[in-house]
């Protein structure tokens, strides 16, 4: 019995290490952003990955929109937090208050609820957008924010 004790035990201690994984850094200058797209946004937004859904089906991006900008309706099937970072902007649920979010605030949408997001007609806004990738979609868009929507 101690014969395979010592062998057994060797190779339980030694397995760890063989799936020993190592820290991976993606430095910001690799990571390229690009202007958003009109058919989703209103105004210039600037998008930029921070990590995509390799990482727990998790998708992320840094999101600039410039005074005035906006995304356009939409969805998300696992939901999104939105970590604001700089400025100041707005946000709202379909139906809803339209809502002031500042540097500092954290905002949960839970999934399937209608919302939009940018900034204020004055000030610019950036925030990291994360959401959760179910079935292969981190969003679903819908139709364009209106200036009416917008300002009201």
């Amino acid at each position: 019995m101690t014969r395979l004790l010592a062998p057994t035990l060797a190779l339980a201690l030694a397995a760890p290490a063989a799936f020993a994984q190592s820290m991976e850094i993606t430095h910001a200058e690799d990571r390229a952003g690009q202007i958003g797209s009109e058919d989703v946004f209103t105004g210039t937004v600037y998008v930029a990955p921070v990590f995509d859904p390799d990482m727990a089906s998790v998708s992320a991006g840094e999101v600039t929109f410039m005074p005035g900008a906006r995304s356009a309706w939409h969805t998300h099937p696992g939901g999104q937090k939105l970590v604001i970072t700089h400025g100041t902007g707005w946000t709202q649920e379909r139906g809803g208050e339209k809502i002031t979010m500042q540097a500092g605030d954290v905002i949960w949408c839970p999934p399937d609820v209608e919302h939009w997001h940018g900034a204020t007609a004055t000030t610019s806004v950036t925030h990291y957008a994360i959401q959760e990738v179910v079935d292969g979609s981190a969003v679903e868009w819908g139709e364009h924010v209106t200036d009416e929507e917008y300002g009201g």
